[in-house]
């Protein structure tokens, strides 16, 4: 599993945590964490918690007010990714 990083947004878009674990430019970081917290926040609660992002995928799920993104490689499983966020949140 490829995960690029992991971000943990409040419900009014404000960035409460990044981690990341590929390189990329401070400019691009910052591009990326824009454009995903947008998507992720104007969606709605039933949609699914799956998007695709540029080559990779973005996993979400919203505990509380808390939204916990993954980014991980397009041919990792879904599935498996919910399952370590959930992890993580407990």
């Amino acid at each position: 599993m490829g995960i690029h990083f992991v971000l943990l947004i409040s419900r009014q878009g404000k960035v409460r945590l990044t981690k990341w674990y590929s390189a990329m430019p401070s400019k691009e970081r910052a591009r990326a964490v824009r454009e995903v917290s947008a998507v992720v926040l104007s969606r709605q609660q039933k949609q699914c918690n799956f998007l695709e992002y540029k080559d990779k995928k973005i996993i979400y799920k919203r505990y509380a007010s808390l939204y916990f993104l993954a980014c991980v490689d397009e041919e990792d499983n879904e599935l498996i990714v919910l399952e370590t966020i959930h992890h993580f949140v407990e």
